[in-house]
């Protein structure tokens, strides 16, 4: 019985600090977002035809 929950137990803490440490990783990761003249979908919006969306 004690073996089980001893078992369990150690689980629970190895789970637990996985958890923690991913959380931190992904918390840490630095972001980068791109510059507007790196867009390619800035050219593709600006040859679209202009839609009318006004609704009777």
């Amino acid at each position: 019985m004690y073996t089980v929950m001893v078992v369990g137990i150690i689980i629970v803490i190895v789970i637990l600090l996985l958890a923690v440490g991913t959380t931190s990783r992904a918390y840490s990761y630095k972001h980068t977002v791109d510059s507007l003249e790196d867009n390619p979908y800035m050219d593709q919006e600006e040859s679209k035809p202009q839609e009318d969306n006004h609704k009777v």
